[in-house]
């Protein structure tokens, strides 16, 4: 016998109600628009008021689609249902006496028992497995580029990957031809170091007295904004420093000229702007940069300003380019490719890089060193007790044809 719950027909209530409002909010902007580009027909001159409206309403369906996003994202994740918790295992047990209470005897016991030379008293003391998971969550699902670049977990500060230069030879034969000596490719390697990003949360000792409070999601919730944050604006602009390094902090050459280790731009043929005439060409030329192969899974990256913009381009039919996910969580397309906002991505202006097209997961890598380090500091802010958090994480481009990008300049 199945049991319906309250709370999950709640859910499919919310992403429904949001699902409307979101495709509401399309349907008023193409219709605003389609005004807009009639009276410039008519009066040769565009509407400033019309112009205002059409940014307030782009505006609004940007807002709803982020807030049909989250409702099913939640909806995604599992709902306790009024069901028992279950006890914690012994780490976890330890390290919620730890958070509370600043004991760390169990812990250091039962490093002790494991031999794990990780952990440190001056340094902190690394959470269970259970809560790592808890704040890996909670920051992919608010991360854009976590969400489509490929991830590794390893044990090390750093991460070496052997590349291929693509110059090993092969060839045709017959089952009892002779086979004749291949050249050997050559190998280099690309490093990816990972690099120390850090939270600090509040907490008054009264919450950590609670016990209904659970302390590995309080902390999730905590870390999860500053982590995210920090990390999506590394992905895409960090300069390597003390920081992963971002696309956008590579050498970025003209497509056709480029050389290995550089990535690859379109140019719009307009400083600061897109053609006057057939402005969607330059899209559909970036979408055919990249070789068939990294198409398959491309996609594009751009922030809610860019975005803005191309909602308002039509095909040759009268179709708008942009189109809405038809089903909650689902990403936007444009022109039949999913689109990731990511807010780090530099608006339109004179030799901008401003929209990036591609194959993320095979062209960008993402380190993290296995491992959340908690330390626990009762004095430096009394009566609240400070909990510093720490991860390594590092990134890179690991493909440098996987992904190109469109430059707003003449050439």
């Amino acid at each position: 016998m199945s049991i319906e719950t309250k709370a999950g027909t709640e859910g499919g209530a919310d992403v429904r109600g949001a699902m409307r409002e979101f495709l509401g909010a399309f349907e008023q902007f193409k219709n605003a628009n389609d005004q807009r580009l009639n009276s410039l027909e008519k009066k040769r001159q565009d509407d400033v008021v019309l112009r205002e409206k059409i940014d307030r309403i782009n505006d609004a369906v940007t807002e709803q689609k982020a807030a049909v996003d989250r409702i099913a994202l939640k909806g995604q994740r599992p709902q306790l249902h009024g069901a028992a918790r279950a006890l914690p295992d012994e780490s976890k047990a330890a390290f919620q006496r730890y958070m509370r209470v600043g004991d760390a005897t169990a812990i250091t016991t039962l490093e002790a028992k494991s031999l794990n030379t990780g952990t440190d008293p001056e340094g902190g003391y690394l959470a269970p497995e259970q809560t790592e998971a808890i704040i890996a969550a909670a920051v992919k699902d608010i991360s854009p580029i976590r969400q489509i670049a490929s991830i590794r977990e390893i044990g090390a500060n750093m991460f070496r990957k052997p590349v291929s230069n693509g110059d090993g030879a092969a060839g045709w034969v017959g089952e009892t031809g002779a086979r004749a000596e291949t050249t050997s490719p050559s190998i280099t390697a690309i490093d990816f170091p990972t690099m120390e990003l850090y939270a600090m949360p509040a907490a008054s000792q009264t919450l950590l007295d609670d016990s209904i409070v659970d302390i590995d999601q309080w902390l999730a919730d905590e870390v999860q904004s500053e982590f995210a944050v920090q990390e999506s604006a590394a992905f895409v602009n960090g300069d390597g420093i003390n920081q992963p390094k971002g696309f956008l902090s590579y050498t970025i050459a003209e497509d056709s000229v480029k050389l290995a280790g550089e990535l690859g731009y379109i140019a719009t043929g307009v400083d600061g702007g897109f053609p006057a005439a057939n402005p969607s060409d330059v899209l559909l030329d970036l979408i055919y940069a990249p070789k068939q192969a990294f198409r398959a899974n491309g996609r594009f990256v751009l922030n809610r300003s860019v975005l803005g913009q191309l909602r308002k381009f039509k095909d040759s039919a009268g179709n708008y380019l942009w189109q809405p996910n038809v089903r909650p969580g689902e990403p936007a397309r444009l022109l039949g490719y999913p689109v990731s906002e990511a807010e780090d991505m530099p608006d339109i202006a004179i030799a901008s890089h401003s929209i990036a097209f591609g194959d993320f997961r095979r062209g960008y890598l993402i380190v993290d060193r296995v491992g959340v380090r908690v330390l626990r500091d009762p004095y430096s802010a009394k009566p609240f007790v400070l909990f510093y958090t720490t991860k390594r994480v590092g990134g890179g481009v690991q493909d440098f044809d996987a992904i190109k990008f469109l430059k707003f300049s003449l050439s």
